[in-house]
């Protein structure tokens, strides 16, 4: 008995394949450790990334013994680039980190911090010409969400808000904007700080630089 699976690629992935989602045929039972083998046989440009990826299946990480279930989706994740009543998006248009403020802010929350990562116009001495941010959406919002909901649970109540901008990005322009607020200012920092962590581990959001002389997808190297 055979199940399709539907494969996803994204970012550094999608460019080794040469496309953006297949249909694969699998025996029942086959593990996800069997899926790469078999899809690094068919696009050979894969399997030097095969170390660096991770793979989730129905939008949850897994490791490479875990089956995958009949007709799941599965999603090829490359390094990224890296709940409680905040706001977590992924968009494509420009940010204002108002609104970020707005979703968390409450009477109740005397400490509120925020963060605004704007895309720098330098990497290492190479002056960068743009940036292009790429992302698997529902996958991307749903974790985000996942680190509000740690966030709550870590530092007092803290809530957390957490808005990610992706396409095309020029220098000086907003990439995320996050804000947290507690009732006192020690947790709403701390929130503030393992968000920004959490999100450049976990969430699959990728940046690849464009400079004078080159590009490169960041988290792989050249």
């Amino acid at each position: 008995m055979s199940s399709s699976l539907t494969i996803l690629y994204f970012a550094a992935a999608r460019e080794r394949a040469g496309l953006a989602r297949e249909s694969l045929e699998v025996p029942a039972g086959t593990r996800v450790g069997e899926v790469l083998r078999l899809l690094a046989s068919r696009h050979p440009g894969l399997a030097p990334l095969l170390p660096h990826l991770r793979v989730a299946v129905n939008q949850e990480f897994s490791t490479s013994e875990d089956e995958v279930p009949p007709g799941a989706e599965v999603a090829l994740i490359p390094p990224v680039a890296g709940g409680s009543g905040g706001l977590f998006r992924v968009v494509d248009r420009p940010l204002r980190l108002e609104e970020v403020v707005e979703a968390v802010a409450s009477e109740a929350l005397g400490g509120l911090v925020t963060f605004s990562g704007a895309v720098r116009n330098q990497t290492k001495g190479r002056r960068v010409v743009r940036l292009e941010y790429e992302a698997y959406p529902p996958m991307a919002e749903k974790k985000l969400a996942e680190i509000g909901a740690e966030v709550a649970e870590r530092f007092n109540g803290t809530r957390l808000a957490i808005v990610h901008r992706v396409g095309t990005l020029h220098p000086g322009e907003l990439a995320v904007v996050i804000a947290a607020a507690a009732p006192h200012r020690k947790e709403a920092f701390l929130g503030c700080e393992h968000a920004i962590e959490r999100l450049k581990q976990d969430v699959p959001i990728w940046k690849k630089e464009f400079f004078e002389d080159g590009e490169v997808w960041v988290g792989l190297g050249p």
